[in-house]
């Protein structure tokens, strides 16, 4: 499944990235361009425009402002669940490819890399990723939703 989030739900977006899912985030701009974009790429637009939403056939409109309620509006509406928490990059939404100790050595504190073994970096951007202390509160959060667990 792959999601669109209009420019009023960036965390939103960034979540869902941290769930597994390839969520686009595009620049401000057109409505027209959105649609257009849902359309070439078979997405499904999550927005909270009530008029956008009602232009849109894959489209689920966003009621809350906070972020956990809009991630249950959309695990509701659209049956979603934990698929690979943080294998995408949160940033660009790229996969995530495993890197070694050595490979991530000039983008990583020395105190990560004495402590953890497994590291991932966006092939797009170059952002490093590891399971420290920030993982486990993220998926802590995403548990604490009660989304269902991947078949």
């Amino acid at each position: 499944m792959k999601l669109l989030c209009d420019h009023m739900l960036g965390s939103l977006a960034r979540w869902l990235r941290f769930m597994g899912y390839d969520t686009a985030y595009p620049e401000p701009g057109r409505d027209r361009t959105l649609i257009e974009r849902v359309r070439s790429e078979d997405r499904i637009l999550l927005t909270r425009d009530k008029e956008l939403a009602a232009r849109v056939t894959d489209a689920v409109r966003i009621r809350s402002d906070i972020l956990d309620d809009q991630i249950r509006e959309v695990a509701a509406a659209l049956s979603l669940h934990l698929v690979s928490p943080l294998s995408r990059c949160s940033l660009c939404n790229e996969i995530l490819v495993s890197a070694s100790t050595e490979d991530v050595k000039d983008s990583v504190p020395e105190g990560v890399r004495s402590r953890h073994r497994a590291f991932w970096r966006c092939p797009s951007c170059g952002r490093v990723y590891w399971r420290g202390t920030h993982w486990d509160k993220m998926v802590a959060r995403l548990n604490e939703l009660e989304l269902p667990r991947a078949p």
